[in-house]
């Protein structure tokens, strides 16, 4: 069975990090296409960030050059690190992979989130002025 566990999630104030890790097990995902998902109450589930099955990464605009999403295959974990961190990124994070291999280099935008296949019950991010 296949199990994604995501940790990392604290209350921060607006300018510090965080580093959101996810635990994959129950299937070999190496090179599979993943990608942080969040969700602020009252909004539209968003993607963070993707890394395709080549290391390419995609990131939505607001957190470009503030966060980097990075895959350990050695230790099945997938990282988000989040600098700078601003109360508009106060969300619960969510990690997703997409069971499968994916190349998206000259493609501007990621793997829509509604085609992955596993999912992580989310860790919370909040983010004071």
């Amino acid at each position: 069975q296949v199990e994604v566990v995501e940790s990392g999630g604290d209350s921060v104030q607006a300018g510090g990090s965080l580093r959101l890790s996810c635990a994959i097990s129950g299937y070999t995902y190496r090179g599979h296409c993943m990608a942080w998902f969040r969700q602020a109450p009252g909004q539209e589930r968003e993607t963070v960030a993707f890394i395709d099955t080549e290391g390419h990464t995609k990131y939505m605009d607001s957190v470009e050059g503030r966060f980097t999403i990075s895959v350990d295959n050695a230790k099945n974990t997938l990282y988000l690190q989040m600098n700078d961190l601003k109360p508009e990124d106060t969300a619960i994070y969510y990690c997703a992979s997409l069971g499968n291999y994916c190349y998206t280099e000259g493609i501007p935008t990621p793997v829509p989130g509604e085609l992955y296949s596993y999912w992580g019950q989310g860790t919370q991010v909040t983010v004071s002025s």
